[in-house]
């Protein structure tokens, strides 16, 4: 089978695999195994149990665990129906028992505001509580907050990089062994790196798309010879590069 005939499922599968082999290499075998749903006009990709609920993967200090992540990414095809694109993005961060997480990356790929990729931290801070009061007016006119309601700083969309530099997966597992030196397996650096520099890759290929004609410019400066021709659409000035 070419690429050219893969179909849906099996581009969330193949997906599901990487992700299967990315936690397992980084936390140990016994990460749950993603899998691939399909829900319609989109596809789950998750670790899923028999039940096909999500289930959240276990990490350890200290041989203790002491967190678990849940992620989940909801798929599609990208505009061209070419290539597998992210929908929406789930990355929770969760101190064990705990029912509310410490951390979300979230991903919606239909957002600008809130941007598309951000941040909630789920915290607090009496100042951050008395300027989101004062903004509750101008601040957020599309969804303001609800009257008597008091702010949360969780509620706060943090910009992380927009729809093409957003962090990914393998970003959240290098905060939590810089941070707070989670239990990982021996060579486990290698295998991340591998995987974050492949997200990196597929991400800027996907930034020159939607720059194609900046990417042949700087191409030209470093000695490349780059032509063109007539069926080249020209850049798009709303493509998702630019949108926050």
């Amino acid at each position: 089978m070419t690429a050219d005939e893969a179909t849906l499922d099996d581009k969330a599968t193949q997906f599901a695999d990487k992700l299967t082999a990315l936690t397992r290499g980084v936390l140990g075998e016994d990460s749950p195994q993603f899998s691939a749903q399909n829900v319609g006009n989109r596809i789950r990709v998750a670790p899923l149990a028999s039940d096909r609920r999500i289930v959240r993967i276990p990490v350890r200090i200290n041989e203790e665990r002491c967190l678990n992540l849940f992620v989940q990414h909801l798929c599609c095809w990208d505009g061209a129906a070419k290539y597998l694109a992210v929908d929406r993005t789930e990355v929770k961060v969760f101190y064990e028992g705990s029912s509310d997480p410490l951390l979300r990356y979230e991903y919606e790929r239909y957002w600008d505001d809130p941007p598309g990729a951000h941040l909630h931290v789920h915290a607090h801070r009496d100042e951050m509580a008395y300027l989101l009061r004062l903004a509750d007016k101008k601040g957020r006119p599309r969804n303001g907050m609800r009257a008597r309601k008091l702010p949360r700083l969780a509620e706060m969309h943090f910009s992380v990089g927009g729809h093409r530099m957003r962090p990914a997966l393998e970003d959240v597992l290098l905060l939590l062994e810089r941070e707070f030196a989670i239990d990982v397996v021996k060579g486990w650096r290698e295998v991340l790196d591998v995987h974050l520099r492949e997200w990196r890759i597929l991400q800027l290929k996907a930034a020159v798309r939607d720059a194609h004609e900046a990417a042949a410019e700087t191409l030209r400066e470093i000695g490349y010879v780059v032509t063109s021709t007539d069926q080249v659409e020209s850049q798009r000035e709303n493509s998702r590069l630019y949108r926050p």
